[in-house]
């Protein structure tokens, strides 16, 4: 399939008196039309830089030191504003954590979602108003033409964040960056959510990156996964490959800490110590202080590299988990 979105080699640092903090340090990732990628990490392991260096939002002291972002062959790491600016919100859409990072609380929703398509498009306001009807039916919002003359505040946290994503599709992108958009929901709300971002998707051929710490919520969702940390991709294949037989000695410990029904009674694994300091990361694998299998071999930066159908980045890689 050709590839919506191709990530290589993305280096986003930022610049700060105490020193230099690689928040994105070699990223490479394609992601096909119709195709949805988990970008899986705990807190600061550089997810949603990744998503906002695509986006051109990285402010100072932040910027893209290193890399290419080709979006349908056209490329974004050096691209003038103006055009980023243009591509924000039609071509590429961003679904944020919070649902009024995208929604304005003074402003009805109908007039958010009208604006949405009349800074793209020259078309009148009626068609503008049908079409944010007709989105907001397809993200399941029940009687959408109430919903649309309503305030944010009138509206639950999971309604809410249908209506962004919603806006999120308005424009018929090629990419959504959804940055984490079902966190703060209840496990009810995220399923219907998870179930129609997939769905709409595959409707629609629209390429996504769903950004989260939660490996539970990309098993059912996305096509492959890249699992980061310290501002590295350490693991990279496809969800049932990654799910099923993790190599990555931090994929598996994310693996280990999800409840399951077998695991009723147990203790939940815990990843020994913490995420290291972005400033002063240690000598040669980043995890290898956290990590069981650590060696001295570890002190060496391990280059990423192909085996058993999957991109690793790690010296010692749980392989008897595939020789079976």
């Amino acid at each position: 399939m050709t590839a919506t979105l191709e990530v290589s080699g993305l280096k986003t640092h930022f610049f700060t008196r105490a020193g230099v903090v690689k928040a994105v340090d070699g990223v490479d990732f394609s992601v096909a039309r119709g195709e949805v990628m988990g970008l899986v990490g705990e807190s600061g392991s550089g997810k949603s830089i990744t998503g906002f260096s695509i986006l051109g939002l990285i402010d100072p002291p932040g910027r893209i030191v290193e890399g290419s972002i080709r979006f349908n062959g056209t490329e974004l790491a050096s691209a003038p504003e103006s055009q980023l600016q243009a591509l924000r919100g039609n071509k590429i859409a961003m679904i944020f954590q919070d649902p009024m990072m995208t929604l304005n609380p003074v402003l009805r929703i109908d007039t958010q979602m009208i604006e949405a398509i009349t800074a793209h498009e020259d078309v009148s306001k009626a068609d503008a108003w049908a079409r944010s009807r007709d989105a907001l039916g397809l993200v399941g919002i029940p009687s959408p033409e109430e919903r649309l003359r309503a305030y944010p505040h009138q509206l639950s946290g999971g309604m809410r964040q249908r209506v962004a994503i919603a806006i999120a599709f308005l424009n018929r992108p090629d990419l959504i960056i959804a940055d984490e958009p079902t966190t703060a929901l209840d496990v009810t709300i995220q399923a219907q959510i998870i179930h129609e971002a997939q769905k709409l998707t595959r409707q629609t051929g629209t390429a996504m990156i769903w950004i989260t710490h939660d490996l539970a919520v990309v098993a059912g969702l996305a096509d492959r996964i890249s699992v980061m940390y310290a501002g590295r991709i350490v693991e990279q294949g496809g969800t049932d490959d990654v799910i099923d037989r993790p190599l990555h000695p931090y994929t598996i410990g994310l693996l280990g800490s999800v409840p399951t029904a077998n695991s009723r009674g147990q203790r939940l694994y815990q990843i020994e110590g913490m995420t290291p300091n972005m400033l002063a990361l240690p000598e040669g694998c980043a995890f290898a202080p956290r990590c069981r299998r650590a060696s001295d071999a570890c002190k060496t930066e391990p280059a990423i590299r192909d085996l058993a159908g999957r991109r690793i980045r790690c010296m010692h890689p749980q392989v008897e988990t595939v020789e079976t």
